[in-house]
């Protein structure tokens, strides 16, 4: 839903800015003017002297326009933000021997991991995001751990058990991952 949302604004922003800059390239070559230019020919200004003073005295003008160009940049960042985030994989695709196959829900998949890395005496939290194609997925895990836990030994838990028993449940010759371990911050501890 959210991507044909994004084709379709960016589509009618692509044409309402090839429809205003074709006319502005038409116009400056020496084109007559369309019916709905705000300009009668190419050596009228974009803003006369009057139109660019109007406004000079009040004092809520200048403010008033540049914050509306700071939200307008700041939603153009937004979206450019939200087109290039990754997004998480939807479906890993499961060989069941029979030639037929299965589709195994990729949040699924990422509860398993979290709940299997979760079971590490001194894991805080963990989260799991699940990248890549269908068919070759990888794992992004980020694990907090408790300070008395040696992160070696948690490194090995996670690639030994936990990624081992998602890929050989999901019937995949790879997995690859990549695992962020993180300590999670304590308060003092007092002596009494």
């Amino acid at each position: 839903m959210l991507t044909t949302v994004n084709r379709v604004l960016l589509a009618l922003a692509g044409l309402v800015l090839l429809a205003l800059g074709g006319a502005v390239l038409a116009v400056g070559l020496g084109a007559p003017a369309p019916s709905w230019w705000i300009h009668a020919d190419r050596h009228d200004v974009l803003l006369s002297d009057a139109e660019r003073t109007h406004w000079r005295d009040a004092g809520w003008w200048w403010p008033a326009v540049i914050a509306a160009l700071a939200v307008l940049l700041l939603l153009a960042l937004w979206w450019l933000t939200a087109v290039l985030r990754r997004h998480r994989l939807a479906e890993v695709l499961v060989d069941t021997g029979d030639g037929e196959g299965a589709r195994l829900r990729g949040r699924a998949l990422e509860r398993v991991l979290v709940g299997d890395a979760g079971t590490l005496d001194g894991v805080a939290r963990a989260h799991a995001h699940l990248r890549g194609h269908r068919t070759a997925p990888s794992a992004r895990i980020r694990v907090h751990l408790e300070p008395h836990v040696d992160p070696e030994t948690a490194l090995n838990h996670l690639t030994d058990q936990t990624l081992t028993h998602a890929r050989d449940a999901t019937g995949l010759t790879s997995l690859p991952a990549e695992v962020r371990l993180r300590g999670v911050r304590h308060g003092a501890e007092r002596v009494s």
